[in-house]
């Protein structure tokens, strides 16, 4: 998002549903809060994902995310106020928010009542007092709750609001998570900060994503406050509720770390110990730490995923240091730099499933190559890994060849180029696509530009064809024999 600056500007201060919202307004020109009815346009549900039609919502861009939720484990109801601050893309008289499960009572755009509708499956449905004009920040205020839901999919597992076998609760799975508790603009392409105030029964505690605030007890309940300011896709903001206990540490530079481990995951704080080594290595291969604290969140639950929820990954039961490499690695590929479609997941998961031999390479002195040469043998005749495209490989198969082939085709990558065009792609990638979102498509270009070869063949083999590559593509630079 691109800001534009004034010499001369008056700064104009509102307050709306309780937001103050500051707004700067160039000398000369009006600041009309709506726009003509004949103007006006209604937003689509869907930005465009090939694989997900209807996720997020166009006509508008977030900027912030204001939650206040109130949650008992025991009832395992949710109820939350969100205030939604976005600015318009367009001249609007009505627009659609993502919610899945949970019932609204109320919604206000500014300090006037509006129109709602819930319809299908996820779209709330936003019909303004009166048109929003293009340009112009507005915030709503939606009131919801009830039971919030699990979403099982047969192809993707399950994800979403989480019962956990300790009797808290967490959050978190992809694509598809964050609507199962707070509305919202449901694609990674509209990353926004993100506040959130938990209100629990006292002796349970919450972990979020970002700085941790002020904690605060009355009438038998707690309040937690968190806060990211670093922008980020919907799927990667989180809330866990448990009976936490929480380690507290800095790393070497002073960014806070936050660990928190769920009862019986105690032992995990071995590994989790080593995360600022972690950092260290990965900042040396993909350039600086891109997050303002980091940490780890340590369920007690065997779910099937570990997630890199921003600045504090989730880690299943059975996670192990593999995993803590995988996860710290999303903070820049996937979190940092964000997909444009499901269809470029590779940019998270090959490169992070890469920087696991990345760390075997560095700590314990692995020859990749070797490793490359013995995974590439024992493969031999297995159509099946084969077949698993690793660019557009179609609506519910995104994970199925990204963390395997994947791993093979970035260390091919690498000998093809060479180590030092290799790494410093990847730190010019992430220092050019910071808090942005980029596209596989344009991974590719950006590798040719840097290493000044045309790699049109070796992409076509590795990542966009089903069946083993060729020899020449197999098997470049150090890899033949």
């Amino acid at each position: 998002m691109k800001a534009r600056r004034y010499l001369f500007a008056l700064v104009l201060v509102v307050l709306v549903a309780g937001v103050v919202v500051v707004t700067r307004i160039p000398r000369g020109e009006p600041a009309p809060a709506t726009t003509s009815p004949q103007v006006a346009v209604e937003a689509g549900a869907g930005v465009g994902d090939p694989y997900y039609p209807t996720d997020g919502n166009s006509g508008y861009d977030v900027t912030q995310y204001d939650l206040s939720i109130s949650y008992d484990p025991g009832s395992k109801r949710l109820d939350g106020v969100a205030r939604v601050t976005a600015t318009a893309a367009d001249d609007l008289s009505r627009f659609n928010l993502d919610l899945l499960g949970l019932q609204v009572s109320d919604v206000k755009v500014g300090d006037q009542p509006a129109k709602f509708a819930q319809e299908g499956d996820h779209e709330l449905v936003i019909t303004p007092s009166a048109p929003l004009a293009k340009g112009r920040p507005f915030t709503t205020t939606v009131t919801y709750g009830g039971t919030p839901q699990l979403v099982d999919d047969d192809s993707l597992g399950r994800s979403g609001w989480q019962i956990s076998t300790t009797g808290g609760a967490f959050a978190a799975g992809q694509p598809h998570s964050a609507t199962t508790w707070f509305p919202a603009n449901d694609t990674p392409r509209d990353k926004a900060k993100v506040k959130i105030a938990a209100r629990v029964p006292d002796g349970w505690s919450v972990i979020s994503n970002g700085i941790e605030g002020a904690v605060t007890k009355a009438g038998g309940w707690t309040t937690y406050n968190w806060a990211e300011d670093t922008p980020m896709a919907t799927y990667l903001v989180t809330v866990a509720i448990d009976k936490w206990t929480v380690v507290r540490s800095t790393l070497p530079d002073g960014t806070p770390v936050v660990d928190a481990y769920a009862p019986g995951t105690l032992d995990k704080r071995a590994i989790e110990g080593r995360l600022p080594e972690v950092i260290g290595l990965l900042s040396s291969k993909f350039g600086p730490y891109p997050q303002r604290a980091a940490g780890g969140i340590f369920v007690a639950d065997r779910i099937g995923f570990s997630l890199e929820t921003q600045t504090r990954p989730t880690y299943a039961q059975w996670a192990d240091l593999e995993t803590i490499v995988h996860e710290t690695a999303h903070q820049w590929f996937g979190d940092s730099v964000s997909l444009k479609n499901w269809a470029d997941i590779c940019l998270n998961e090959c490169l992070a499933s890469y920087s696991q031999w990345l760390w075997a390479e560095a700590k314990d002195g692995e020859n990749l190559d070797n490793r490359y040469r013995t995974r590439i043998d024992e493969l031999s005749g297995k159509t099946g890994f084969w077949a698993q495209k690793l660019y557009d490989m179609g609506r519910g198969n995104e994970f199925r060849g990204v963390y395997d082939k994947g791993i093979l085709a970035m260390h091919a990558l690498r000998r093809k180029v060479g180590d030092q065009a290799f790494f410093q792609a990847l730190t010019s990638w992430t220092a050019e696509h910071r808090e942005g979102n980029a596209s596989w498509p344009e991974f590719e270009d950006h590798v040719e530009k840097v290493s000044g070869q045309q790699l049109d063949a070796f992409y076509q083999a590795w990542f966009r064809d089903a069946g083993i590559p060729a020899d020449e593509h197999l098997r470049p630079g150090s890899l033949r024999r």
